[in-house]
């Protein structure tokens, strides 16, 4: 058994969304650390995924948008649960520091 910590390993610079899994949970199932800042989704795209997701923001402030809905801001505490195929995209991040999202894909 190994201790791991969320807040360990958070690079300095972020050109790009950091996305690590953490624990394999089977076939299609993960826990995943995602790490931004300042990032959003790229211009007219959507996520629609296979899988449903449990996502926590742990550290940081974002902002979901469902389609068709308004923009959801998150803070540390806040979590969603995202139905498989329910499109969503990440308006904006934090720009002054990072946002730790903790995702659940099952």
């Amino acid at each position: 058994m190994t201790k791991e910590n969320l807040f360990k390993n958070v690079p300095q610079r972020l050109s790009e969304e950091v996305f690590e899994t953490l624990q394999p949970l089977g076939k299609s199932s993960k826990i995943e650390r995602i790490i931004s800042k300042g990032h959003a989704s790229p211009v007219n795209f959507w996520y629609d995924q296979t899988d449903n997701e449990w996502v926590l923001v742990v550290k940081g402030r974002a902002g979901l948008r469902f389609e068709g809905q308004e923009v959801i801001e998150l803070v540390p505490g806040d979590y969603v649960n995202i139905p498989a195929h329910a499109r969503h995209r990440v308006e904006w991040t934090d720009q002054d520091q990072e946002t730790i999202w903790l995702a659940v894909f099952y």
